[in-house]
């Protein structure tokens, strides 16, 4: 099995695989062509996101800088919008629903390392899928770490860092993320 099948499946993996590394100068030079593109046309960034991303819908802002692994682990509904420097650590899926709004600075996290310190001293890591359900407003600075399920309508605070999963509708705030009192 590939260092990368295994990175995608959520096993173990070492990211300086040659495959990976690969597709990560990839990414990065992608990066940098849609950073660059501030000031082109919606259709343009549009174009040039389809290009890195598992999957686009209508009508998708991504406010640059944006900063990702790889991108073709990032599915982006329709409507979603995610403003300036967010950051996607995407080595597994990263679901974002229709309709999604993500603050400025926002980290959507799927990357993990063992507990075993000697697992970690051969450079081993893993990653948990996250899924953003349709709706969702996340204030700028969350924090959102790997393997958490946020439901459709959550609302996730400015700064909060989540670290557990979020129920359709429920508001969460703070480090780490609680309901929050009504």
């Amino acid at each position: 099995m590939s260092e990368k099948t295994r990175m995608l499946a959520g096993e173990l993996y070492t990211a300086d695989d040659p495959e990976l590394a690969a597709d990560a100068a990839r990414t990065a030079a992608w990066m940098a062509r849609y950073n660059g593109m501030a000031d082109a046309s919606a259709a343009d960034r549009d174009r040039l996101l389809r290009e890195a991303m598992g999957d686009v819908g209508e009508r998708v802002t991504v406010r640059a800088p944006f900063y990702c692994d790889y991108g073709y682990n990032i599915h982006l509904g329709t409507g979603a919008f995610l403003n300036f420097g967010c950051v996607v650590l995407d080595v597994v899926r990263v679901d974002i629903g229709a309709g999604t709004q993500i603050g400025p600075g926002v980290q959507i996290l799927t990357a993990d390392h063992p507990r075993d310190p000697a697992l970690r001293a051969r450079l081993l890591e893993f990653g948990r899928p996250i899924r953003i359900g349709a709706n969702v407003w996340i204030g700028g600075g969350a924090l959102i770490l790997p393997g958490v399920t946020i439901g459709d309508d959550a609302i996730v605070g400015a700064g909060s860092v989540v670290t557990r999963d979020v129920a359709v509708g429920e508001t969460v705030v703070g480090n780490p993320a609680r309901a929050a009192r009504r």
